[in-house]
């Protein structure tokens, strides 16, 4: 399961400008913070904009 809600919200990040800042849809986030299916491309500029790596997007 993917940490994703988590970690945009400890670091105080919406799900619009993370959108915005990856160049995605807005409607992205949320399919992806639901458990929805992800290209690993797409996790790589989440977890660029975020400020971590794609192995801390994922829960132990």
């Amino acid at each position: 399961m993917l940490r994703l809600k988590e970690i945009r919200e400890a670091k105080g990040v919406s799900r619009y400008q993370l959108a915005k800042k990856a160049g995605l849809q807005y409607r992205t986030i949320p399919a992806i913070e639901n458990g929805g299916d992800v290209k690993l491309s797409t996790l790589k500029r989440l977890a660029d904009v975020l400020n971590i790596s794609v192995k801390d997007l994922f829960a132990d």
